[in-house]
């Protein structure tokens, strides 16, 4: 939007220092107002106080989208630092913040299951690259229509890609079937293919759903915050990494893949989004775990992943707890002590199994 700013675009402004008040903290994604453009700067105002500049390599990468931008349009940018070219200015980025854009509208995708139309850009012996919203996808061979699906002998790869290549510069209709933003992966599913067909011939009824029923569903989408679960043609909700297991979840892609067919408890419902969970419908691990052990005992128990916090070492099917870092001299000797798929025997030094938390101290220490 434009519109004739209020404020005074004089020069002799920007050198001036700006308080910076703590309602703004680097990676927030604001809204501003353009004040002032010269050749190589736009300064934006934020509200209540500030002022956001977008100056030298920032300023390049987005030349062609802000070449257009005058005073007066409104948009969003990313605070990434004080500025130093001013001080007291912040720094922003409006590429971060289109990015961060896309890959939220990427992830709302999913549980939408809005189709878009792409030009198929590539093509590898796995499947065909294609560009959406700026961002380089992935559409798997596997994920393609029967119309387009190679049809080849003995699964030769070099036929395949052959084959794959007379799709280059066809266009294609895709929906969002995952979404990695940490990894800058997003991969999609042609419209109407053969796996999304057979995936979806359970769900065709019109059941209205409410909090603490049950369901029958298949897996639509897999972001690295949980899964998308479709359980009849109009109704899809999320199960939260958090809910997909007793068990420590890293990565929601280890358990579970677009199609496949998963039982899900419904445990909120806000307004039509729909949050599932799977493991409310397995038995509690840490319920028996609690009857079991005490502070104090001895277990044996296999290092399952590491993180800043220190090592997770699993103790039974469901229950892990966690070695502190503080146990080891520094991350070196921690990582050489407490190797992945190693067992060691541990103390509980603190369990509180109604929180499922199980802090453990290795026996030697």
């Amino acid at each position: 939007m434009t519109g004739e700013s209020t404020k005074s675009a004089d020069t002799t402004n920007t050198e001036t220092k700006v308080e910076v008040k703590e309602i703004y903290k680097v990676g927030d994604i604001t809204e501003g107002t353009v004040i002032a453009v010269d050749r190589s700067t736009i300064y934006v105002d934020l509200p209540p106080s500030n002022v956001g500049i977008i100056y030298g390599s920032e300023f390049l990468i987005v030349r062609d989208v802000v070449k257009k931008v005058k005073v007066g349009d409104v948009f969003s940018a990313k605070v990434i630092g004080i500025s130093e070219k001013a001080d007291g200015y912040l720094d922003l980025s409006l590429k971060e913040a289109l990015a961060a854009t896309v890959w939220k509208k990427a992830e709302d995708a999913i549980s939408s299951g809005d189709v878009y139309d792409v030009v198929a850009k590539e093509a590898n012996k796995g499947g065909l690259i294609i560009n959406w919203n700026g961002v380089r996808g992935f559409l798997p061979a596997s994920q393609l229509s029967k119309k387009h699906y190679p049809k080849v002998l003995n699964s030769d790869k070099f036929a395949i890609l052959n084959e794959l290549k007379k799709i280059i510069g066809l266009t294609v209709s895709v929906r969002i079937i995952s979404v990695d933003s940490e990894n800058e992966k997003l991969i999609f599913a042609e419209s109407e293919s053969d796996t999304n067909q057979s995936s979806h011939k359970i769900l065709n009824d019109d059941m209205e759903y409410e909090v603490g029923d049950t369901a029958s569903g298949v897996v639509t989408g897999t972001v690295e915050f949980g899964l998308f679960v479709q359980i009849n043609k109009k109704t899809c909700g999320l199960v939260h990494i958090s809910e997909i297991s007793w068990g420590l979840v890293d990565d929601p892609r280890k358990f579970y893949s677009v199609g496949d067919h998963v039982k899900v408890k419904i445990i909120n419902k806000d307004d039509e989004k729909y949050s599932f969970s799977i493991k409310v419908l397995e038995k509690n691990p840490w319920a028996k775990a609690k009857e079991k052990y005490k502070v104090g005992d001895e277990v044996k128990g296999v290092i399952i992943k590491h993180n800043h916090h220190g090592a997770f070492a699993s103790i039974e099917s469901g229950v892990s707890g966690l070695v502190h870092s503080s146990n080891f001299k520094n991350e070196e000797e921690m990582y050489m002590e407490m190797g992945i798929g190693q067992t060691h025997t541990f103390t509980i030094f603190n369990f509180v199994p109604d929180e499922q938390k199980l802090i453990l101290t290795p026996k030697t220490k």
